[in-house]
């Protein structure tokens, strides 16, 4: 699916499937430096069985044209117009990693278009090393190869993709490689910046659920803890073992979390 948001071409991939009216919608929202490919398993599930799903690729990341937005509310403002363009109401958000500041911002800010929030690999604060800053600044290599040791489970460097012949660290770090110059640079920053994230949880009156990793080494359980008890009557799903990549070493896992959420909600 192919909109115009804000003067520039948006996309969403559907699964195939264009949006029906009277189905409920998710909207799943990417992290830094990657495009709606993370969320494939999970849109093409919902998407097959009774929703709307819209997998997005923000400004200047995927097939999406445009630069970048630089803040977390920009983005979430940015979703808000993507969600009108396509003559949608209310949508469930499930955000991952930077995906799930902006799946938060807006359940704060657009309090009337959130149906229900899925978190997936968050933290509030999402401070980011200046290591990684600068190298992404500078748009050096490094930056990937930082973002791809970090963001995998000590498991998941050896291997453990669910699809045989695949090599999760492989995946993922081309996926990094496609972006476009700065583009990781912005969203680690925008992330960085985001100060907010405790006061807009507290806003939230939508039905909430967390998806983290055990061992998540980019947003650490540990630092999603003040996040939780911010959201009133939130759930949390814990993988054990898993690292911050959780659509791509859990699939199934997460997967099975937003069924048992969503499905229970929205239909």
């Amino acid at each position: 699916m192919e909109l115009v948001v804000g003067g520039h071409a948006a996309y969403a991939y559907t699964a195939g499937h264009a949006v029906a009216p009277g189905r409920p919608t998710i909207a799943f929202v990417h992290g830094a430096g990657n495009d709606h490919s993370v969320f494939l398993l999970q849109s093409r599930y919902f998407a097959y069985h009774g929703y709307n799903a819209l997998a997005v690729d923000l400004p200047g990341h995927g097939r999406s044209s445009g630069t970048p937005l630089a803040t977390i509310g920009a983005m979430a403002d940015w979703l808000t117009a993507f969600l009108d363009a396509a003559g949608i109401e209310q949508a469930a958000l499930v955000g991952h990693s930077m995906g799930s500041l902006v799946a938060l911002e807006s359940g704060a800010l657009h309090p009337d278009r959130v149906r229900a929030l899925a978190l997936v690999g968050t933290s509030a604060p999402m401070p980011v090393a200046d290591a990684l800053l600068n190298a992404a600044r500078a748009d050096r290599h490094a930056a990937f190869d930082m973002v791809n040791i970090w963001g995998h489970s000590p498991a998941a460097h050896f291997g453990g993709n669910t699809v045989p012949g695949l090599w999760l660290m492989g995946t993922s770090l081309r996926l990094l490689e496609r972006t476009r110059p700065q583009v990781l640079h912005t969203d680690l920053n925008a992330c960085n910046a985001y100060q907010g994230g405790l006061a807009s949880a507290a806003k939230v009156k939508c039905p909430t659920l967390f998806v983290l990793g055990s061992r998540d080494a980019m947003t650490p359980p540990r630092n999603a803890q003040a996040l939780r008890a911010a959201v009133a009557g939130a759930q949390t799903v814990m993988l054990d073992g898993a690292g911050h990549a959780l659509m791509a070493e859990r699939p199934d896992a997460v997967l099975d979390a937003l069924i048992a959420f969503l499905d229970g909600l929205m239909k």
